[in-house]
Parts: structure tokens; sequence; C-alpha cells
């Protein structure tokens, strides 16, 4: 269901216009063709500005916590948005534009359209009857992960009804989770609406009936592999059941030669265009700096990273801590209410405007705009030797932003890295184009409620 919602959403702004304008002019064919011709360009131009804003306001995000007012809050900020940007392409192309009347009557549309969707949304999702009934085939090992998705953001539209023991599972599962199916597995799915199983068995080679898992597929249970279920559910990757060979057969399509160019123009064509509306704000950020150091201090701060295969590179970003934050202690993760950062570096670090200079070591080829955060060698080594798979994040180009940092906070620890390498390892596995858009618009979201921030 939800990801079906953008498609819902902006054909129900796109209606938004043509009511506005049947309204307006009473229905009238002749005087709709005399004042607007055809009405399809506009509509599409007022959804499609509203369908981004929607999304850089984090109403996309599967994992959203809001209750319905918080909700509201984001849909309303949306919409004074996309009023914003909509005015200022009337401005430049006149020949778009609908007219005060039509254009606030299709705001208003579309804003009780939108949240009444939303509240329709949120009342399925929290009704049981409307959930996706799961069976989860195993109950071991490989799958005791799936019972820590307790949330209502782990398990939006589905609900996983019970575990069922394979021969050869190590019981890890807990005894009131685990099934006791009398009688076939087919006659159980179809009497108990089962839309999907997941096959979670910690060894398959048999222990697994294929016939009985293709007779429920025959009544229209969807078959799933644990991790490609946990991976579409959950936005991340289950390192406790990912294989060794995992990379091998990674769905990213900017693994190819042609994705790889389509990706390296994108990050030099976003931060051209960043580095020309960020100009401004860089050289106040540059001034606030140097004015608080008392004229002396350096404006911006340089530190090592490690890059694509393990290469390293010098990362540039606007000093917010003081000059000797590190003279005792050495490297360490920066913690909420760090005592080293200063007044300026605090407010640049609300907005992540410390992060701006990065522009430069995406256009030198160092950094994409988006991917995993680049750590310093100090942490990697570290955290190589404790996460096996912790390298594997280092196979793509490190980003100004990335999938970890919409959907986890800023890490403070080496639990912290474990757990946003997840999301890391999430997007190597499916990086591609759209989901670049995607993460760029939802940064927007990330810059607007300062979650993260350190």
């Amino acid at each position: 269901m939800f990801r079906y919602l953008p498609a819902f959403e902006a054909a129900l702004l796109g209606g938004a216009v043509y009511l506005a304008v049947f309204v307006r002019f009473g229905g009238d064919p002749g005087a709709i063709a005399f004042n607007l011709g055809s009405i399809g360009p506009e509509a599409s131009l007022f959804a499609g500005v509203l369908l981004i804003c929607l999304t850089a306001t984090g109403l996309y995000n599967r994992r959203l916590r809001d209750a319905f007012e918080g909700v509201i809050v984001r849909v309303f900020l949306a919409f004074v948005f996309g009023t914003m940007l909509l005015t200022l392409l009337y401005y430049l192309f006149a020949e778009v534009f609908l007219g005060r009347g039509i254009l606030a009557l299709a705001l208003l549309t579309g804003f009780a359209g939108i949240v009444a969707t939303r509240s329709v949304l949120l009342a399925v999702l929290v009704r049981e009857g409307g959930k996706r009934n799961v069976l989860v085939l195993g109950a071991g090992r490989r799958a005791f992960p799936l019972t820590r998705l307790r949330r209502r953001t782990d398990l939006i539209g589905l609900r996983i009804v019970g575990f069922l023991p394979v021969g050869g599972d190590e019981l890890c599962v807990p005894a009131e989770r685990r099934l006791d199916i009398q009688g076939g597995i087919p006659d159980w799915v179809s009497a108990n609406r089962i839309h999907e199983i997941v096959v979670a068995a910690d060894e398959r080679r048999g222990t697994l009936d294929m016939d009985e898992l293709l007779r429920c597929r025959s009544r229209g249970a969807v078959i799933s592999e644990l991790q490609a279920f946990y991976e579409r559910e959950t936005g991340r990757v289950n390192l406790d059941s990912l294989l060794p060979s995992w990379i091998a057969f990674s769905s990213g399509t900017n693994g190819s030669v042609i994705g790889g160019r389509i990706k390296q123009l994108f990050d030099i064509v976003i931060s051209l265009l960043l580095l020309v509306v960020t100009l401004p704000v860089m050289l106040l950020a540059s001034l606030a700096v140097w004015l608080e150091s008392g004229l002396r201090g350096p404006i911006f701060y340089r530190q090592i990273r490690v890059g694509e295969n393990g290469r390293e590179f010098e990362v540039l970003k606007f000093r917010s801590m003081r000059i000797d934050a590190e003279k005792v202690g050495g490297a360490q993760w920066a913690q909420k209410n760090d005592p080293r950062v200063t007044r300026v570096g605090a407010i640049l670090r609300r907005y992540r405007i410390d992060e701006l200079p990065q522009i430069f070591n995406v256009l030198r080829g160092e950094m994409s705009f988006v991917g995993p955060r680049p750590e310093r060698p100090e942490f990697v080594s570290r955290l190589e030797r404790s996460y096996p798979h912790y390298a594997d994040r280092h196979r793509v180009r490190p980003g100004l932003t990335g999938w970890a940092q919409i959907y986890y906070p800023y890490g403070a620890s080496d639990e912290d890295a474990y757990q946003k390498l997840q999301y890391d390892l999430y997007y190597v596995n499916h990086r591609s184009l759209y989901l670049d858009l995607v993460i760029l618009l939802q940064t927007a979201e990330v810059v607007l409620w300062g979650r993260g921030v350190r």
C-alpha cells in the first residue's frame, strides 16, 4: 500500500487542479479552453512540485514515527514550501500560471485531500484487519532477528503470525511465537489467509519441502527469502544472516560503467548547483568562524578519512570545534552537547553548514554526493576487526549525505557504527540514481528537523 502512495497523491494533486478549474469556470469547456488551453502541463507541474516538497518533509519515509498531528505539520510545511516554489516558477514561466483564484483553490483542495489520505492510511495501518499476514518458515538463528521487529514503523502494513520450526534449526525463537501446524502447510496457509511466506531456515538442503512451497505459491502466497524481506521492510541489511557472497549479487546499478558515469555526472551537476546556491552562506560561515576565533584561527578543518576501496583522502569542513579539540585523548567520537563545539560551530552543525566545503571533495572525485559517510582511519581499522562486513561499505565512494544519515542518528560509538553499517550496506546493495534522488530529498527533512545533530 505504502509503495503506491506517491503515485496516488500525485494523481490527487493533479485532480485538485482540474477541480479548481472546473469550479472557477463553472464547467464551461469554452471558457476553460479560451483562458487556459490545455490543463495537463499546469496540473503536472503543480503535482510534481508539491510531491517533491512532500518527500523533502519526510512524508514518504516508511519509518516516519510522527502521530497524526505531526503529519499535519509536515503536510502544512510541504504546502508552504511548494507554494513558494510554484510562485517562483510562475514568475519565471508566466505561460504556466493558473491564476491566483485557481491556485488558491487547488492548494486548499490538495491540502484537504492529502490530510484525508494520511488519516485513512494511519487508520488502516493501525487496524489489524488491514495488514498482510506473514508466516516465517524457520525458528532458528537466522529467523531470530525478525522477532525484534516490534515497533509500528518496523511492521508497516504487515503482521508476523508466527514462526514454523523446520529440521536443522537451532531453536532461538521464543516458544510462545513458534507454531505447531498439524497437517499440510498449504491448507494451513489458506485457512489463515497468509499473504507471504518468508524462508528463514538455518539449513535449507533436505529440510524444505519445495512441493509444499510451490502449492502455497499457487494459492496466492508470496514466497520471499529472509534477507530480501528484511531489507524491503526495514531499509537495512540484517548482518546476522548476511552471506559472505552477498555483495557479488548486489542489485545496485552504479556498479556498471554506464551507471558509474551517470552518477559522476549527477555529482558534478548537483555540486555545482549547490555551490552557486550556498556560496553566500559559506562566505558568512567563514566570516563567523574567523571572527569567533579572534581573527587568527583556521576557518577550515582538514582531516584524513577513508574513501573508496580504502584509499585515504583529506576531507574539508568548516571548523566547528576548538582548535585543541583532540589535544588530549586523540581521535574520539563527537558526543551530544560536546563541550569541544564552539557557539558558531553548534549553529553550523545544527543546519549541516559545516559539511558544505565537502562540495570540493565531490568535485575532486574523492567523494560522491550520496554514499556512506567517510570515517577516520583510526576508527575504520578497529571497526573492520570487530565487524567482518565493515570493509564492504568502502566498495563505493563515500558521500556528503547518505541512507544512514536519514534513518539513524549521529553515530557516537562502535555500537552506533554497527547499526549505521546495516543502512550503509543497504545503500551499497541497492544504489541507483533513483535512490540517490530520494536520499537528497529526504536529507532536507533531516536538516529541517535537526535529527542526528552533534
